[in-house]
């Protein structure tokens, strides 16, 4: 008998859930950066464990929403855990319970009413092992986990144990994807996220989160190559001559690293074309929002 269903990762920013989700599933499918918040829409991610198709939804990390985009963004991912099967709360090992856990397990208590929640501990090669067992009775004394797991998302340790839980708890029944599919995302944002990736992991300044790209062209070639036209969106003129660098240096570094990691991940040529437009407003205009899975409305205040 097959099983099949949908299973949230939630936590604070940079806990590691997308690096979980790209672990859990074997390839890259969520952006992974030393920055926080980096991880917008609700990337899902098909495991298969056994009989079991899982179906990961990486969530934006749960963080107090200021703007528009931060309230969209907590809107998406408990959006993401009320409509999963089973939830995973990742907490990290070396931070142990912050303020930030505390609030995520005020919610969980609130919507926990006939729901299997699990709690990872994370980056555990970080602490020493009594301090993990502190925070794990601790955390478990705080609200009811009816499975602990330790894990490095990086290092893949436990990894397995947990996918291995989270098959055998999903409901019995057909599988929701084809068995070579990934992700449900379509090609045209993974390609965006990819890009965006490498802006944030080139640009250290606070341009990452005052910044979108969009695949604005995809066109498949006979020879079977892709070309791929993106715009990178920023709220200022200073913005755009930092993403494009001395004579173009620096966007032309970025857009090699992404159309090398695409060309990876497609297993084909492409030929990457990206352009910066400054467009002071697009924090508040309901398309970027749509292009980034995220629903506007989720927004206001």
């Amino acid at each position: 008998m097959t099983r099949a269903g949908f299973v949230a990762l939630i936590g604070e920013p940079n806990a590691g859930k997308s690096t979980l989700l790209n672990q859990m599933v074997g390839a890259k499918v969520s952006i992974v950066t030393h920055k926080v918040q980096t991880t917008r829409a609700r990337i899902r991610g098909v495991a298969i464990d056994g009989e079991t198709q899982i179906v990961f939804v990486d969530t934006p990390g749960l963080f107090k929403p200021r703007r528009r985009l931060d309230r969209a963004m907590v809107a998406a991912a408990w959006g993401g855990a009320l409509d999963a099967d089973m939830i995973v709360l990742l907490v990290e090992a070396n931070r142990g319970l912050t303020e930030g856990v505390e609030k995520i397990l005020e919610t969980l208590t609130e919507m926990s009413q006939g729901r299997t929640i699990a709690l990872a501990i994370n980056k555990i090669d970080r602490v020493k092992s009594e301090t993990l067992l502190g925070l794990s009775q601790t955390l478990n004394a705080r609200f009811p986990f009816v499975e602990t797991f330790m894990v490095s998302a990086e290092k893949g340790h436990g990894v397995p144990m947990l996918r291995s839980w989270l098959a055998g708890g999903l409901p019995e029944g057909p599988w929701l994807y084809p068995e070579d599919q990934i992700a449900d995302l379509p090609l045209r944002m993974i390609a965006a996220e990819m890009t965006r990736e490498k802006l944030t992991l080139r640009l250290h300044q606070e341009l990452p989160y005052q910044m979108t790209v969009e695949t604005e062209n995809w066109q498949e070639r006979k020879d079977g190559s892709a070309r791929i036209d993106q715009i990178i969106y920023v709220v200022r003129d200073g913005h755009k001559g930092i993403v494009l660098g001395n004579g173009g240096e620096t966007i032309k570094a970025i857009s090699k690293a992404a159309r090398e990691e695409l060309e990876e991940f497609m297993g084909r040529r492409v030929h990457l074309f990206c352009k910066v437009k400054v467009r002071e407003k697009w924090l508040d205009e309901a398309a970027r929002y749509t292009e980034m899975g995220l629903d506007f409305k989720d927004g206001n205040g």
